[in-house]
């Protein structure tokens, strides 16, 4: 790992839904939707980072859940953001930031449900002690089942290439019609992944989602990210990392999609954790499996 800074608590924001708090990555930084420096401060927006609220929300709503009892607990539901949690803090599918050092963050006994994968469930107990499932997805994968209207959207194609940088990555990409921002509009970006017959880039909820909704995907190294992230990702999925990740754009086209995510979604979802709002602790119900890409 990379040694950082300790990050900043006020990078995480938080939204409340149904009175829990679930926090995800959103810092302000003087950067436009394309990376270049801008004299004001704005919200990064990177939309990978946005679906917590989302998916959450759904569920949610879906099983018609109570407002929780007031608590000091955040549920931390999407991105490499462990590393901000703390004491009575819950933890559903998301991960650590590889480039943060483990000697500057001190989770406490946060409550663990699954992560993003099993490098995430590894260090958390041999450096934390703390009790953890062999329960393992983004829950972004979960998006066509929350969100059925995305496989009716991903049957018809108008995109033959998209090509999403990591956010760290914007500025030094080149751009042109194949390449999207990370940091534009959520759904946009969304139905852009579905109608695509192919998306590359170091972005990896870019990745994460085209997997989720079968298009093909190839995730590029990036010089400004650290590969735990990703391969925490590919081994949660049943996937070796090695040789997933393309040099460059023009060798992941080359490339073409990865082979696909074997996930259990009925587990993720089995382990949600409900009893935040309903303190009877009754489990959400399953989903199926999605299957491989071809």
């Amino acid at each position: 790992m990379t040694a950082n800074a300790q990050p900043a608590a006020d990078q995480l924001k938080a939204e409340l839904v149904r009175g829990m708090p679930v926090a995800y990555w959103n810092p302000e930084r003087k950067t436009s939707v394309w990376g270049r420096r801008s004299l004001r401060c704005r919200p990064a927006n990177n939309f990978g980072d946005l679906l917590g609220p989302v998916l959450v929300k759904k569920l949610v709503e879906q099983h018609a859940l109570p407002t929780a009892p007031t608590s000091s607990s955040r549920l931390l539901a999407v991105g490499s953001i462990i590393q901000f949690g703390h004491d009575s803090d819950v933890v559903w599918g998301a991960g650590i930031n590889g480039k943060v050092d483990p000697e500057t963050y001190h989770p406490g006994r946060i409550d663990v449900r699954a992560t993003r994968g099993p490098l995430t469930a590894e260090l958390l107990r041999e450096r934390f002690g703390l009790s953890v499932p062999d329960i393992y997805g983004d829950p972004g994968l979960l998006l066509p089942t929350l969100f059925p209207h995305l496989q009716d959207l991903a049957a018809t194609k108008r995109h033959d290439l998209t090509v999403i940088p990591n956010l760290n990555d914007i500025r030094f990409t080149k751009r042109n019609s194949a390449v999207v921002s990370p940091r534009q509009d959520l759904w946009k970006l969304v139905e852009r992944i579905a109608q695509s017959r192919l998306v590359v880039g170091s972005s990896l909820h870019g990745i994460i989602v085209a997997e989720a909704l079968g298009v093909p995907a190839r995730a590029v190294g990036s010089a400004r990210e650290n590969t735990f992230k990703y391969d925490d990702y590919f081994l949660g999925t049943g996937r070796d990392p090695a040789g997933m990740l393309a040099e460059d754009v023009s060798d992941a086209v080359r490339r073409g999609g990865a082979i696909g995510p074997t996930f259990a979604a009925a587990d993720l979802l089995a382990a949600f954790p409900s009893d935040c709002w309903d303190r009877s602790g009754a489990a959400v119900g399953a989903a199926p499996v999605l299957r491989r890409v071809k």
